[in-house]
């Protein structure tokens, strides 16, 4: 009977151990809904969780440009030859670098030898027609000989030393010194000059072949006074004004910031509503080439405005949002509209007198908020 009993006890021992063993507890996951969750404390410290406030800050207009570098139009010079000829001779090649007085290219051509010949011929004749307008002249005082053949003596004169006048100033223009010229001396070519230092943009031309005195043969440019030339819309033209701060940047380096400041402001306004605004390099880069397109940014005004730090605003299917708190471990996702970004703060477009303002949200770990909520995994 004993053994019974002691068989009994020990079966009861044996199911009420077995019934109160603890139940092995599974990971603890975030409560959810679509657009809600709440978190644990373990799960508030991993997510580094933190928050605060909407301020009022400071925020400057960005306003974005683009256009190219350009010269003036004193710093680029088309070359040519007035009176045509032929290309005996040049070195010039894209790129070169060329000193003003440099000659860069030797033309020829018969003109040049004609030229030089009526030049001579009517310098001879001057001489003679001078002697003979003097020898009418005293004729004529003393009745020897008539008016008109007196008057006709001295409009020779005149117009012969007219035309000697003139092709002195043609040799000059195709670089021939009339003075360094006699019947014994001919030049049967002429020197083209650089008129500027700066560098070789273009060559039109190859040895041998003829130009006319309208074609250029060669395109030089002096970068050294280069400027941005930004196009500005008709609606943000009241926006800037000489003087004003600008940052520049070329797509290929949109790291390497160049500083400028406004120029000039164009007056009239292309088809396209636009106008050029002049900006000009604080410091000058040799590797900036006259062409190259850039990007630019203006300040154009502060303001104060409601901002979040950037990293409380997450992105998701091309819209913005941001983490409101609802208790200390409970938060709603809320879609939002932003405005400018600076130093690290991103403006939040409220409506006047929303309750918002005085609200608490995510500012930092709402990317770890969102994964949780749009993780459809969990």
């Amino acid at each position: 009977m004993k053994s019974i009993i002691y068989i009994s006890i020990i079966a009861v021992f044996l199911l009420t151990a077995c019934s109160s063993k603890p139940k092995v507890s599974s990971t603890e996951q975030p409560i959810k809904t679509e657009d809600q969750v709440q978190l644990t404390d373990a799960q508030m410290k991993n997510a580094g969780i933190t928050t605060g406030r909407i301020e009022q800050k400071e925020m400057s207009e960005i306003l974005h440009l683009n256009g190219k570098i350009d010269v003036p139009p004193q710093n680029m010079v088309s070359i040519s030859v007035p009176l045509g000829g032929y290309l005996k001779s040049t070195s010039l090649l894209p790129g070169m670098h060329v000193k003003k007085g440099q000659v860069i290219a030797v033309m020829e051509d018969q003109q040049y030898i004609q030229l030089q010949q009526d030049y001579l011929t009517a310098k001879a004749k001057l001489a003679f027609l001078e002697k003979e307008y003097q020898r009418q002249k005293d004729l004529n005082q003393s009745k020897a000989s008539s008016d008109k053949v007196s008057q006709q003596a001295e409009a020779d004169y005149r117009s012969d030393r007219i035309l000697v006048t003139s092709l002195s100033e043609k040799l000059k223009l195709i670089g021939i010194n009339p003075n360094a010229i006699n019947e014994n001396h001919f030049n049967q070519s002429i020197n083209i000059y650089s008129p500027i230092d700066g560098f070789v943009s273009k060559v039109n031309i190859n040895i041998g072949k003829y130009v006319a005195p309208t074609e250029v043969l060669f395109e030089l440019v002096n970068p050294t006074d280069i400027h941005l030339a930004l196009k500005v819309f008709e609606k943000d033209l009241d926006k800037l004004y000489i003087g004003q701060q600008v940052v520049a940047y070329t797509n290929n380096q949109p790291d390497k910031k160049y500083d400028c400041k406004v120029l000039l402001i164009g007056k009239d306004l292309s088809a396209d509503r636009n106008t050029d605004v002049h900006c000009h390099f604080e410091k000058f880069d040799k590797s900036l080439v006259p062409g190259t397109y850039m990007n630019a940014e203006v300040k154009v005004k502060n303001s104060n405005a409601r901002v979040l730090p950037s990293d409380a605003i997450v992105q998701f299917e091309g819209k913005q949002f941001v983490f409101k708190v609802i208790d200390n471990q409970r938060f709603s996702m809320m879609e939002i509209n932003t405005g400018q970004i600076e130093n690290g703060y991103t403006q939040v477009i409220l409506p006047e007198n929303s309750d918002q303002a005085k609200s608490f949200f995510v500012t930092k770990g709402a990317y770890s908020l969102l994964m949780m909520i749009k993780n459809k995994s969990e």
